[in-house]
């Protein structure tokens, strides 16, 4: 079994009391849809010429990303993900993502 390296970046401490400061990651507070400024682009890039809709500009926990990509993809009719701040649908779905962004209170988002 392989362990992972500390990405602290100590090695070792003589001090018998030394705790390394961890970097806590802050989420930000969701915020509401009108406020949201969204983008939707399509991408191929790096994904074996498979096209994908990318949704850009979302500011809020975690949890609202992924509750947000479940209810698109529902309506979509495909798959997708929530991950390195961004959500992806599968394929180009640009247009059908826009429709549920405005009927769900979410201003004119920019499609790209």
């Amino acid at each position: 079994m392989k362990k992972k390296p500390n990405t602290i970046g100590f090695v070792y401490s003589t001090d018998p009391n030394f705790k390394p400061e961890v970097e806590q990651e802050i989420e930000e507070e969701t915020l509401l849809p009108n406020q949201q400024k969204l983008k939707i682009r399509l991408e191929t890039k790096h994904r074996a010429g498979k096209a994908v809709s990318l949704i850009i500009g979302f500011i809020g926990t975690q949890l609202d990303k992924e509750e947000m990509v479940k209810k698109l993809k529902n309506h979509c009719g495909t798959g997708g993900s929530a991950k390195d701040g961004e959500m992806l649908i599968q394929g180009d779905q640009r247009d059908k993502i826009l429709q549920w962004l405005l009927k769900n209170g979410y201003t004119q988002s920019k499609k790209i």
